[in-house]
Parts: C-alpha cells; sequence; structure tokens
C-alpha cells in the first residue's frame, strides 16, 4: 500500500494499461494531476518496477512491466466495483475531456468506415471552453478534438455532458436517450443509425448494478 495507494497511483496504472505511453497522454487521461507529480509518480513506479521508462526516438515511452500488468485483475475489480456501489454522478464527476479521451481510446473502430470519418459533439452544460469536440477515425486509429479539424463532419451529436457520461457508464442506452430526447443525431439516415454503434459505450457499462 506505501507504493499503490499514494494519491493517483493507480489512476496512472489505469492509464498504462489502457495504452498511453507518452507523458502527454497520460496528462490527459488524468488532467487534474499536475505534470510535476506524475513525473514523480512514474519515478516512483520505476523504481519499483511496475513501469519501464526507455527512449524511442526522441520520445520517452512508458510501458507498464509484467509485474505491472498483472495489476489489470486489480484495475479492473476497483472499476467495476465503483460502478456498482458508487454510480451516483456529482458535478466533479462530469469532466468532458476525460469523458472524450476516455470514448477515443476505445470506441470499436472495426464498426467505423474505412474512409475518415468525423463525428462532432455538442455538449451542454459543459464550460464553454469545452464545449464542442471533435472524433476523427482514419487508417484503423482515432483522434479527439477540442478543435476543428477541418474535415467533412458525418453526424453531429448534441446532448448534455450528463446524459452523453451516463450513456457511456451505461447508465442508459443510447435507444432510450435517443427516444427521450436528450440525445439528438444531425446526418444522413445511415450515419444516425451508425453513431450509437461507433460510438458504443464503456468496457464498464455492462457491470450490473444492484437493485
Amino acid at each position: 500500500m506505501e507504493l499503490l495507494d499514494e494519491r493517483w497511483t493507480m489512476l496512472v496504472v489505469r492509464e498504462l494499461l489502457a495504452g498511453s505511453t507518452h507523458f502527454n497522454d497520460l496528462r490527459r487521461g488524468v488532467p487534474k494531476m499536475s505534470p510535476s507529480l506524475l513525473s514523480k509518480r512514474l519515478q516512483t513506479l520505476t523504481r519499483a518496477g511496475v513501469v519501464q521508462r526507455s527512449e524511442v526516438g526522441n520520445r520517452t515511452v512508458y510501458t507498464l512491466t509484467e509485474c505491472g500488468r498483472e495489476l489489470v485483475a486489480v484495475v479492473e475489480a476497483l472499476g467495476m466495483w465503483s460502478v456498482r456501489w458508487f454510480s451516483d454522478l456529482v458535478e466533479k464527476d462530469l469532466d468532458p475531456s476525460v469523458l472524450m479521451w476516455d470514448i477515443r481510446r476505445t470506441i470499436p473502430l472495426d464498426e467505423w468506415p474505412r474512409a475518415r470519418t468525423v463525428v462532432a459533439f455538442r455538449l451542454s452544460g459543459a464550460p464553454p471552453k469545452s464545449s464542442s469536440w471533435w472524433l476523427m477515425v482514419a487508417d484503423g486509429e482515432a483522434e479527439v478534438c477540442d478543435f476543428d479539424p477541418g474535415c467533412d463532419v458525418a453526424a453531429t451529436v448534441s446532448t448534455s455532458l450528463r446524459a452523453l457520461t451516463q450513456i457511456w457508464r451505461g447508465d442508459q442506452s443510447w435507444q432510450r436517450a435517443v427516444l427521450d430526447g436528450s440525445v439528438s443525431i444531425d446526418g444522413t439516415s445511415d450515419a444516425r443509425r451508425a453513431v450509437p454503434m461507433w460510438i458504443g459505450q464503456s468496457t464498464l457499462a455492462a457491470v450490473p448494478r444492484p437493485a
């Protein structure tokens, strides 16, 4: 616990398990963590043999060692436990950058068209500077932007930050949200039907909740 119970440590491990390998990507996954503290936690985890630091080209890469990868069961169990027993959302839980970053890295890429495809998001209830997002998939890779990438938009999802967070968490389905009007999708009829499959839901969405 002296190693893992330090503030933010398990979230850093979670980001590494989710595929982040560069410092800036780790920062995007844990945006409320200061750069200096993130650097300190990575140094501690590296000294403990949980993380390996290497240089690839001109970039520093962080990866989990065999020791670190064994924490996957711990991280998954904590995630499932939190969804089951701490499912009520409060305002501090609603972070558009964290939400869009999580969506970006776990969307079902096989469901997307082969050609470059962009979905725009308009999020009411988010701060003005972080209320517009663009999710772009091209060449089998996804990118999320908080500025207009200047590409044609296949569909635009208009909803509240809270509603999209609830959908992503599995608190409600895409179908129900569209039917009750909490989400609207603009685009061609094919795109409107495809967006729920393109975006999907979090890996924890299927965790059953207690009655």
